[in-house]
């Protein structure tokens, strides 16, 4: 089976499949509120509104996965981005591929730190929620409505996350 080396989670790294969603020095920011709240704007592309969807807001509890894990499979939503932020502070994997044919060889891994969050692009392939140690909240931004909006695929080998 293939290892599958896991790297950190970088705006630069991750920008072919979507954005990170973190309040870090690199977002633009700015104070509100007479300057008691620092405002993160406009971290994420929230694009939904293919063939009529609109925007749902929901959380996922996700049960941790232990190492090492096989990744058998990918799934994307052809008509919306999906974003997924962390309630908590704890890490997760995030393992995705760029849109289009299902290339199992352009897979890639990422550790996001519990102050990370990641917007999946539409169509950009990945794995459903990786949860690490301890089960997670996370608030999901993504698009409900009419339309074929899920494809799921089995991979032709497994590829393994074995530490990180």
């Amino acid at each position: 089976m293939t290892p599958l080396p896991v790297e950190p989670l970088t705006r630069e790294a991750f920008a072919p499949f979507g954005e990170v969603i973190a309040a870090d020095a690199a977002a633009r920011h700015y104070p509100i509120n007479q300057g008691t709240t620092e405002r993160y704007h406009d971290l994420a592309t929230v694009d939904v509104g293919a063939e009529g969807g609109r925007t749902l807001v929901n959380i996922f509890r996700g049960q941790p996965r232990a190492l090492p894990f096989e990744v058998r499979m990918m799934e994307r939503h052809p008509l919306g981005s999906q974003a997924f932020i962390p309630l908590g502070r704890f890490p997760y994997l995030v393992v995705v591929a760029p849109p289009g044919e299902l290339d199992p060889a352009a897979l890639r891994a990422f550790l996001a730190t519990g102050g990370q969050g990641v917007n999946y692009a539409r169509g950009t392939w990945h794995h459903p929620l990786l949860a690490l140690g301890e089960v997670c909240d996370f608030l999901v931004v993504d698009r409900g409505g009419a339309g074929h909006n899920l494809d799921e695929l089995d991979l032709p080998a497994p590829r393994l996350l074995a530490h990180i």
